[in-house]
C-alpha cells in the first residue's frame, strides 16, 4: 500500500507539473509575473500538504510541491528541476538561521545519543519511574516540563521530547500523544510568555508598526495587554492539561492511545519515525552496569537550559549596548539576542559535558562515547532533510507571492468588528501554507496593527470596544500563526516535534490536527468573533474552557480504563 501511495503521489506531481507548464506557455515569467500568480500560487503548498497526508511520504510530497513551485517560477519543468537544486535547496542551507537550527539539532541529537548509549537516559528514566508510575503522571510531567521551558520553542521541543520519550514509552503512551504534548507546550507557551525569544520578536514587530504610525507608546506594554486575547495558545495549554489530567482522548489520538495501551505499540505498525531512535539503545559496554545516577543525564540537560537562558540575556545585553542602548530593559535585551547562536552554544556545551561525564564516570570509553554521539547525530538525518525541503518550499511560496495573494484576498472584506476573526483566519492560512510562524507574523503585524488602530475609530465604535478590537486583532495574528503552524505538515516546529519524540511525522500531524481544529474553533467562536462587539476576554476564556471540558467529557474516552494486553 505504501508503494502504491508513493507511485500515486509521483504520478499526480507529474500531472500537476504538466498542467502548470502548459499554463506558462513554455516561457519563463518575469519577476513581477511570478510574484502575482493569484490562486495558482497556493498550488505548491497545498499539493505538498495533501500528498503528505494521503500518501504518508513526506519527502516525496515536499519534493513534488517544490518542483511544481519551481516550475511555476521558472516556466518549464526542466528549468524548475534545476532551480529546485541550485536555488532553493542551496538557498535553504545557505541561510544563517537555517544552518544554526541544523547545527543545533544535530549537536543536541548527538548529546541524546551519548546519554542513551551510555545508559544515562535510562538512569533518569529509572529515577522518574520511581516517582511517576502511571500514564497520567507521565503526561502531566511532560506538560509541566513543556510549560517550564518557556524561553524558546526549539529548546523546549527537543529537550522535552528527547528526555520524556523513554519514560512515556515505558508507560505505554503513544509517540503521537507525546509529540502532541511537546508541540502544544512549545510555541503556545513561548508566544504568550512574559519573556521569551518569541516575545522579543513579536514586540519588535509591534514597535516597528507603532513607529510607522508615529505612536510613541510602549510596545511591550501593548503586548502584555494583548495576552488575554491570545485565545488559541491559552486554550491550547488548558486543553493539554485537561487531556493529561483526565487521561481522556478522542478521534485519531484515541485510536493511537488504545493501540499503545493495549498492545504496547507506541508507534503504528509500518510507521516511519522522523528520527531513528531505535538505534539509540544502551551499548553493550554500559548494559551490564547498574542504573546511572539521574544527574549523569540531568546535568547536560540542565546545562542546555541554563546556557540558553543566560546566553540569551548576556548576548542580548551586549548587542543592545553595541547599538547604543545605555540601559536596556529585559525586553530590549531579548529582542537583540541572537537566539540561534545561543542555542548552538547550549547544545555544544551540553554535548561536551555529556561526553566528559560518561567518560569520567567510566560508563563508557571515549571512543564509545564518540560513537554514541555520531549515532545520535545520524538519527536526526530524516528530519533534517524534511526541514530543508520545507524551508525550500517556503522560499518558493515567497517567489510566487503566496502570502501576498492570501492577504490581498482577505482584505477585500474588511470590517472593524470582524477584524480579529479575519486576522486569525488569515494568519492561520499563511502559516499553514508557508510553514512559518515568524514569517507570518512579520508579514501581517505591520498590516493588521494600523488597521486595528484605524478601522474601529473610523466606524465610530465605542472607545473601549475599539481598544479591545485593536488588542485582539494583533494578538490574533500571533495566535493564528501558531494555529496554522500546528496544522501544517511543513512547519519546522511540527517537524522538530516529530524528530524529538521519534514519532511518524504524518501520524503526528493527523492526530494533532483534530485537537488543533477543536481549540481553534472554540477560540474563534467565543473569542475572536465576539470580541468585535466588546466581550471581555476573561469571559471568552472561561466559556472556551467550559466548551473544551464538555467536548472531552462527551466524546472522550478514558484510556486507563481500556483493558491492557
Amino acid at each position: 500500500m505504501t508503494a502504491r501511495r508513493a507511485l500515486a503521489a509521483a504520478l499526480l506531481a507529474v500531472l500537476v507539473v504538466a498542467v502548470v507548464s502548459w499554463a506558462a506557455d513554455g516561457e519563463a515569467p518575469t519577476v513581477a509575473e511570478a510574484a502575482h500568480r493569484g490562486w495558482v500560487s497556493v498550488i505548491p503548498p497545498l499539493l505538498a500538504i495533501g500528498l503528505a497526508l494521503v500518501a504518508r511520504q513526506v519527502v516525496v510530497a515536499l519534493l513534488a510541491g517544490l518542483w511544481v513551485g519551481a516550475t511555476l517560477v521558472a516556466g518549464d519543468p526542466f528549468q524548475g528541476f534545476l532551480r529546485l537544486g541550485d536555488r532553493y535547496l542551496v538557498g535553504a542551507l545557505a541561510d544563517d538561521s537555517h544552518a544554526a537550527i541544523l547545527v543545533f539539532s544535530t549537536i543536541l541529537g548527538g548529546m541524546v545519543g551519548v546519554l542513551a548509549r551510555s545508559g544515562a537516559t535510562e538512569g533518569i528514566v529509572h529515577w522518574l519511574s520511581s516517582r511517576v508510575s502511571s500514564r497520567r503522571g507521565g503526561m502531566v510531567s511532560t506538560a509541566v516540563m513543556g510549560t517550564l521551558i518557556f524561553f524558546d520553542d526549539y529548546a523546549n521541543t527537543l529537550l522535552v521530547g528527547s528526555t520524556m520519550r523513554p519514560l512515556t514509552d515505558k508507560l505505554r503512551i503513544s509517540r503521537e500523544k507525546l509529540s502532541y504534548l511537546v508541540d502544544s507546550t512549545a510555541a503556545p507557551v513561548a508566544t504568550v510568555a512574559v519573556i521569551s525569544t518569541w516575545v522579543g520578536f513579536e514586540v519588535g514587530l509591534i514597535q516597528d508598526a507603532m513607529a510607522r504610525l508615529g505612536d510613541d507608546a510602549a510596545a511591550y506594554t501593548f503586548f502584555l495587554r494583548s495576552i488575554p486575547f491570545g485565545y488559541y495558545p491559552l486554550l491550547t495549554l488548558v486543553f493539554v492539561y485537561l487531556l493529561a489530567v483526565t487521561g481522556r482522548d478522542l478521534g485519531p489520538m484515541r485510536q493511537a492511545e488504545i493501540r499503545a495501551h493495549r498492545l504496547g505499540q507506541v508507534l503504528r505498525p509500518g510507521a516511519q519515525p522522523a528520527s531513528d531512535v531505535g538505534d539509540l539503545g544502551v551499548a553493550e559496554s554500559a548494559a551490564d552496569r547498574p542504573p546511572a545516577h539521574p544527574l549523569l543525564a540531568g546535568l547536560p540537560i540542565l546545562t542546555v537550559i541554563l546556557t540558553t537562558a543566560f546566553g540569551l540575556y548576556f548576548n542580548g545585553l551586549q548587542a543592545a549596548v553595541e547599538k547604543g542602548i545605555a540601559s536596556p530593559t529585559l525586553r530590549e535585551v531579548l529582542n537583540n539576542a541572537d537566539s540561534f547562536a545561543v542555542l548552538t552554544w547550549a547544545a555544544l556545551g551540553g554535548a561536551v559535558l555529556a561526553v566528559v561525564l560518561v567518560v569520567a564516570t567510566r560508563r563508557q570509553a571515549l571512543a564509545d562515547a564518540v560513537e554514541g554521539w555520531v549515532s545520535g547525530a545520524k538519527a536526526m538525518m530524516i528530519a533534517m532533510v524534511i526541514l530543508v525541503l520545507a524551508w525550500s518550499l517556503s522560499a518558493v511560496c515567497e517567489s510566487l507571492g503566496t502570502a501576498d495573494f492570501l492577504v490581498e484576498t482577505a482584505r477585500q472584506g474588511l470590517s472593524a468588528r470582524v477584524l480579529p476573526a479575519l486576522a486569525f483566519v488569515l494568519a492561520a492560512a499563511v502559516s499553514f501554507a508557508t510553514g512559518t510562524s515568524w514569517g507570518t507574523m512579520a508579514i501581517l503585524v505591520p498590516l493588521i496593527y494600523p488597521l486595528g488602530a484605524e478601522l474601529p475609530v473610523a466606524a465610530g465604535l465605542d472607545a473601549a470596544v475599539a481598544e479591545r478590537i485593536h488588542l485582539a486583532a494583533v494578538s490574533a495574528v500571533l495566535a493564528g500563526a501558531v494555529f496554522g503552524d500546528h496544522c501544517s505538515p511543513i512547519s519546522d516546529t511540527t517537524i522538530l516535534s516529530s524528530l524529538a519524540t521519534g514519532a511518524d511525522h504524518v501520524d503526528h500531524v493527523k492526530t494533532q490536527l483534530p485537537y488543533a481544529l477543536l481549540v481553534g474553533s472554540a477560540a474563534m467562536a467565543v473569542g475572536y468573533l465576539p470580541v468585535g462587539w466588546g466581550l471581555s476576554p476573561w469571559i471568552s476564556l472561561a466559556v472556551g474552557v467550559v466548551i473544551l471540558v464538555a467536548v472531552l467529557v462527551w466524546r472522550g474516552r478514558h484510556m486507563d480504563r481500556e483493558p491492557a494486553a
